[in-house]
């Protein structure tokens, strides 16, 4: 016997979508950290700093180590830093950089779909 599609009980098929789901401001946020780091020589600054054991960089090594140019690296460096992603911190003549614990924690919790330090505080 077939019910008509007013008598058959709704249940919804898939989990609610509004747990863990960035909101407009939010997802922009992201793309534009995303965009910044979706760039060779960036992701590359950023693996230094993190397999490095003092956590910090000064520029003056970078040229080098990258074989780009001082003006590229100086560059991406600023790029990473206007992200949040780096810390730059001035110590006489040179640049030194540091990786942003909380940025990072951010993205990686963003595409892990777990709650963020900014949608935390949001709430």
């Amino acid at each position: 016997m077939n019910l008509p599609l007013t008598d058959v009980p709704m249940t919804p098929c898939c989990p609610a979508l509004d747990r863990g789901v960035l909101n407009e401001a939010e997802a922009e946020s992201l793309a534009a950290t995303l965009k910044v780091l979706a760039d060779p020589v960036r992701l590359r600054l950023v693996s230094m700093l993190v397999a490095t054991e003092a956590g910090e960089i000064c520029a003056c090594d970078l040229p080098a180590a990258l074989g780009r140019s001082q003006s590229t690296v100086s560059h991406h460096l600023t790029q990473l830093v206007n992200a949040g992603v780096l810390n730059r911190e001035q110590r006489g003549k040179w640049a030194w950089f540091r990786l942003q614990p909380s940025r990072l924690a951010e993205i990686a919790g963003a595409l892990a779909g777990g709650p963020s330090p900014s949608r935390a505080s949001a709430r």
